[in-house]
């Protein structure tokens, strides 16, 4: 991943109303969430969380997929790894056990 990419997609997330919508659609998995009880959920009107889900999905990070006229957001996992994976490239330079403590709150949170 590009550093450009990765400003991207922090910048993306650095909404409140944006980082809960992402933490709401990566707790939901690759099943994702209809637009419509998104909203309801985080008690947002449908025209702003579309104009946060726009920009989430600008930056790569959500899916989108139809059924029927209802449309589903989930979080693009792989690109949420490889921003992880951006994140901690740099931290063990040859020592494992550095990295560690990322890699056990990985494990909890999976």
């Amino acid at each position: 991943m590009e550093d450009v990419d990765a400003v991207d997609h922090f910048a993306a997330l650095a909404h409140p109303t944006r980082l809960r919508v992402f933490r709401t659609l990566i707790a939901a998995g690759p099943a994702g969430v209809g637009a419509g009880r998104l909203a309801e959920q985080l008690g947002v009107s449908p025209s702003n969380l579309s104009a946060h889900l726009s920009t989430l999905s600008h930056a790569k990070l959500l899916t989108m997929r139809a059924d029927g006229r209802a449309r589903i957001y989930a979080v693009d996992l792989e690109r949420v790894a490889a921003l992880v994976d951006f994140l901690v490239a740099d931290c063990c330079k040859g020592h494992p056990e550095v990295c560690s403590p990322i890699v056990k709150a990985m494990d909890r949170a999976c």
